[in-house]
């Protein structure tokens, strides 16, 4: 038997498959092509302190290898997330990874509070992929800034802290170094890339918000050296994610350094696609003489 558990922050996964954070909606019909208790944690859509519409319309357009999205990050909110969203993730039997944003630190640390104090989540994710509302950009774009939100988060709460990163910088192996030294418990990268795309006909920008994130196939050797990057500068558990849209590519951002991985865009393409990654995981195991995943995570530094 191939032993496929993990650990990200002292928090023990089954397996190292998880549902990318807006990516997957638990539902009876999600069910039927993947069930939501064979994946190592859930994740939810990142929850904010108060209710949000998210951007107008157009907010998807399909690229070559990819999608771009400017979903805006609609929420319930706070309120209705602990009183119905999060009881019924709690449920389901993996592990809870609990995804907020905020437009101040204050915000941030109010839901890793509540969260907390809910009892229902193992892990909090920060999306630092959102604008700060005090300086105008986002979280993860600036060290210094995010430092400080990442220190202020930890002291308000009990549960290992991700931060999520973006791609959108100089230097992800440095803001991965100041979240780390900050207090972050694990990372999670990357985010979507920054892109748009204009209307030759109309010669206007497709979507509503002008720019959006592009994930997909498209972006994932960009993801898997990011991840590559930031296994060397840092001691602490990474999630990899960006492209993955089968097993290969999940297997490549473990062996670049990933101790799990967050499947995405690839879920709207192939609903099954997060059970077919952790079957062939399996299989690439069993074939390489491996008895253990955690056998494989960053491999290819090793092999160099």
């Amino acid at each position: 038997m191939i032993d496929l558990s993990v650990e990200i922050a002292g928090v023990r996964l089954a397996n190292p498959v998880l549902s990318a954070s807006g990516a997957w909606e638990f539902s009876e019909r999600s069910e039927a092509c993947t069930p939501a208790a064979s994946l190592g944690a859930v994740i939810n859509k990142t929850v904010f302190r108060d209710p949000r519409p998210g951007n107008p319309p157009p907010r998807l357009h399909e690229t070559p290898g990819g999608m771009l999205n400017a979903i805006g990050i609609p929420s319930e909110g706070i309120e209705d997330f602990l009183a119905a969203k999060l009881p019924r993730l709690h449920s389901l039997g993996p592990a809870v990874i609990a995804s907020i944003a905020g437009g101040s630190v204050a915000e941030f640390c109010e839901l890793a509070a509540r969260i907390d104090a809910s009892g229902m989540a193992d892990l909090l994710e920060l999306n630092l992929s959102c604008p700060n509302l005090g300086h105008g950009t986002p979280w993860a774009e600036d060290e210094a800034v995010m430092s400080d939100l990442v220190k202020s988060v930890c002291g308000e709460t009990r549960l290992p802290v991700i931060a999520k990163l973006s791609p959108n910088v100089t230097d992800i192996a440095g803001a991965a170094r100041a979240a780390e030294k900050a207090g972050a418990a694990a990372l999670a990268l990357v985010n979507t890339y920054k892109g748009m795309a204009i209307d030759i006909r109309t010669a206007r920008p497709v979507l509503g918000n002008v720019t959006g994130g592009l994930s997909g196939p498209a972006i994932r050797p960009l993801a898997v050296y990011a991840v590559w990057a930031v296994y060397q500068a840092v001691d602490i558990p990474l999630i990899g994610m960006g492209g993955i849209a089968g097993w290969r590519d999940a297997v490549e951002h473990i062996l670049a350094g990933a101790s799990a991985v967050a499947v995405g865009m690839y879920n709207f393409v192939n609903p099954g696609a997060m059970g077919e990654v952790l079957a062939g995981l399996a299989d690439y195991l069993e074939a390489g003489g491996f008895t253990s995943v955690r056998q494989i995570i960053g491999l290819a530094h090793r092999s160099r």
